[in-house]
Formats: structure tokens, C-alpha cells, sequence
């Protein structure tokens, strides 16, 4: 690799970004500046933040990004059902999946939510281990989910309704690429320098002593 491609390659990583809602049941239980500070605690970056009330057809577009997003929860529900002893709704992953949408779409439309840009190294990945798994109930603790959730999917199902899980963070580059996209325009996202991250960058650490 010639320095400048290495460069590049270490700007990318150092860079990159990661999109962040902070849903309705995460506003409604005060929980913003928590989600916040336990980003901020990693080192990352907010680069950009706004609060919105989604409209349905938002939400929809959002859980769709992926053209395939239906049919594979459709399926990891249907799996999930299965695995629990539990006869699933239908074994129409197409059906299945629109009524999860259908239950995303109530809960997403519910309230206002905050919608954020995180930047950092390894912004999408660290932010889901903070975030934690999708159901609150077998999420680690330490994890946001993990502290501050009893929800389950068992009771979700039994409520017809979608879990509740404070917030919702992008599954890799591409899809907060995609998210970002959607949510924000491009001079919404701002461009600054961070002073730790200053330190944290300093590859020798001779930016400390005078």
C-alpha cells in the first residue's frame, strides 16, 4: 500500500459514523442524557442531533431501507417462535414480517424520538455493544438495553405490541450510511474537532508534557 491509501484507510476507521434513535420510550422514561453520556464515555463523537415525531410513512421507509428487511424478520420471528415452543402466526415470513412492521410503525409514530450521527473508530460496532440485544431481558448488563429495560418478547407478543427497547443504533457501515441518509441532509452533519480526540489520536503521546 502506497502512504497515501494507508492514510486514507486510517482516516476511514478513525472516522466512521453510526446512526442513533433515541425511541419514544426512551424519551418518555428521561433517559436522553444517559443514552448520550454512555456514547460520549466511549470516546465517540456526536456530530449531529435533532428531535422529530416520525410520521408513519418515515417509519416505514426507515425499517425498509433494506429491501429484503420484511422477509428476514419475518423469518427470525417465525425462528423465534419455534425455538420457544410456540406456533408461530403464520409460516408466511412476508405475513409475519408486515405485522412486526406494522407493530415498529405504532411505536415509532408514538411520540417524539432523537435521531443522532455517533463518529469515532469502530462507531457502529462499539456502539452496539453498548447498546446491547435487541430484547432487554437477555441483554448483558452494562449494556443500555441490559440496565434500564425489563421488556421481553414473550410479553411484547402476549401485548401485541413491538419491544420496548429505548433505542434503536445501525447493524453495520452501510445500513447507518443508508439511515443517515434518510434522517438527516448533508450539511446537517458538522464538522469539528473534538480536544480528547486530539489525545486520543496522538500515536506517540508526546502531546502531553510541556
Amino acid at each position: 500500500m502506497t502512504d497515501k491509501i494507508i492514510s486514507n484507510l486510517v482516516e476511514s476507521l478513525k472516522n466512521e459514523q453510526t446512526f442513533v434513535i433515541i425511541k419514544p420510550d426512551g424519551i418518555q422514561r428521561t433517559l436522553i442524557g444517559e443514552v448520550i453520556k454512555r456514547y460520549e464515555s466511549l470516546g465517540l463523537k456526536i456530530v449531529a442531533l435533532k428531535m422529530a415525531v416520525p410520521t408513519a410513512d418515515m417509519a416505514k421507509k426507515h425499517y425498509t431501507l433494506d429491501p429484503e428487511w420484511i422477509r428476514k424478520v419475518g423469518e427470525k420471528s417465525i425462528i423465534g417462535y419455534r425455538n420457544k415452543g410456540l406456533v408461530p402466526p403464520s409460516e408466511d415470513p412476508i405475513e409475519v414480517g408486515n405485522k412486526v412492521l406494522g407493530r415498529l410503525v405504532r411505536y415509532m409514530t408514538s411520540g417524539p424520538v432523537i435521531v443522532m450521527v455517533w463518529q469515532g473508530p469502530h462507531a457502529v460496532s462499539i456502539v452496539r455493544k453498548m447498546t446491547g440485544g435487541t430484547e432487554p431481558l437477555t441483554s448483558d448488563v452494562g449494556t443500555i438495553r441490559g440496565d434500564f429495560v425489563i421488556d421481553s418478547y414473550q410479553i411484547a407478543d402476549l401485548d401485541d405490541r413491538s419491544i420496548r427497547n429505548i433505542v434503536h443504533a445501525s447493524g453495520s457501515p452501510e445500513e447507518a450510511q443508508a439511515e443517515i441518509n434518510l434522517w438527516f441532509k448533508k450539511d446537517e452533519l458538522i464538522k469539528y474537532r473534538l480536544i480528547q480526540h486530539e489525545l486520543f489520536y496522538d500515536v506517540n503521546l508526546d502531546g502531553i508534557l510541556e
